[in-house]
């Protein structure tokens, strides 16, 4: 979930009143790099536009999967979320069925997108079945149970675009390798190659 001040709408400078608006975020960042948008990073409606452009031109959706939540303390980690109500994915991958992969903006930990999905599935009576255990993780599950159809949705957990997930990613077997032969690589280095091969 996005953190609460864009919920009360007390945004910093530099917020953009958008999914993943956050200025400490790294999804737009990382996306403006790929993609050569050279994006406006500022609270205006000219940065709202850019980015509602930038997906309808590419033809990309984002859903937060979590309909509501509630909070025990006021901060914009998904660790703390409470009494979490997860939104209907099926309804949207019917009404949108060209839709073939969903990706993760996070994995399978503790209230992540992955980890969420998971359950929403198993309420369906369904599960992910593994394609690619090495990260980036990949899945597959069909919905024809749901739609009568056969039609197999792949879905990829990325590293999540948050500060949070830099020791993770420094962890990395793949990031240290990398580092070690060029010292300047980092983080958002790492996303950027990562997030190209899906976006």
């Amino acid at each position: 979930l996005p953190p609460p001040r864009f919920t009360t709408g007390d945004l910093k400078e530099g917020d953009v009143d958008f999914c993943y608006g956050s200025r400490d975020g790294q999804l737009w960042p990382i996306l403006d790099r790929i993609f050569e948008l050279n994006l406006t990073f500022a609270t205006t409606e000219h940065a709202v536009i850019e980015r509602k452009q930038f997906l309808m031109s590419e033809k990309i959706g984002i859903c937060d999967i979590v309909e509501t939540a509630e909070r025990a303390k006021i901060d914009a980690s998904d660790l703390g979320m409470q009494n979490v109500a997860l939104r209907d994915m099926f309804y949207f991958l019917k009404a949108y069925p060209t839709v073939h992969t969903l990706l993760f903006t996070g994995g399978n930990s503790k209230n992540g997108p992955e980890y969420f999905f998971r359950r929403y599935l198993k309420e369906k009576g369904l599960s992910l079945q593994v394609v690619s255990d090495s990260v980036p993780r990949v899945h597959k599950f069909s919905m024809s149970a749901q739609t009568g159809e056969q039609k197999v949705i792949k879905t990829v957990s990325l590293v999540a675009p948050s500060g949070a997930a830099n020791r993770a990613i420094g962890s990395l077997e793949s990031y240290k390798a990398l580092k070690s032969k060029n010292p300047a690589f980092n983080t958002i280095d790492f996303r950027v190659m990562q997030y190209r091969a899906y976006f």
